[in-house]
């Protein structure tokens, strides 16, 4: 369903659109989870994206997968709305001023998926380490793949990967010496 399927759905009719979203809509919007660590920036950014994909889906040149393609805006978008004025103010508010009200049922099931303690440890890496190592073993994205979504060389990505299992597993080690000992 990659290349040849979206060329022809250039036009990208509803049931080819719908057929996209249902497709890489979990996917997309986990990367902006990730990015984020946000689950209400992720909501916001997989819809601009997929406003993004229906806008220019004749720009869509098969360089890449559909998903890498998908994965690029997304990235790009997550950096957009962690550059914005706005969004500054509204981290800083939040930090600021505590929160009186309960969470929604949503935010209790991220909590409750990111209680294991192994997640929780990645999602503790800078994004640059985390980023690489969530698109190699969660979305089986190869190195090639990697380096073209982000701008960085296959080496880069290769050295980026391995820091990143290093933090992991020192982490890991740390919590197992201090947390159970």
């Amino acid at each position: 369903m990659e290349l040849e399927y979206w060329k022809v759905a250039e036009s990208l009719d509803a049931e080819s659109f719908r057929e996209l979203m249902l497709t890489y809509g979990q996917e997309v919007w986990n990367y902006a989870f990730l990015l984020t660590n946000r689950a209400d920036l992720a909501d916001d950014i997989s819809q601009d994206v997929f406003l993004k994909v229906y806008r220019n889906i004749a720009s869509f040149r098969g360089e890449s997968s559909m998903r890498t393609w998908l994965f690029a805006i997304t990235r790009n978008i997550s950096i957009n709305y962690r550059r914005s004025a706005f969004m500054r103010k509204i981290v800083l508010a939040e930090s600021v001023t505590p929160s009186e009200t309960h969470p929604s049922a949503e935010q209790e099931a991220v909590q409750h998926s990111l209680s294991s303690e192994l997640w929780q440890l990645v999602m503790n890496l800078p994004v640059k380490y985390r980023e690489v190592l969530v698109l190699h073993a969660k979305n089986e994205l190869s190195q090639k793949e990697i380096a073209q979504l982000l701008g960085v060389s296959e080496g880069t990505v290769k050295s980026r990967l391995s820091r990143a299992r290093q933090k992991v597993n020192g982490a890991w080690k740390e919590e197992w010496i201090h947390g159970r000992a």
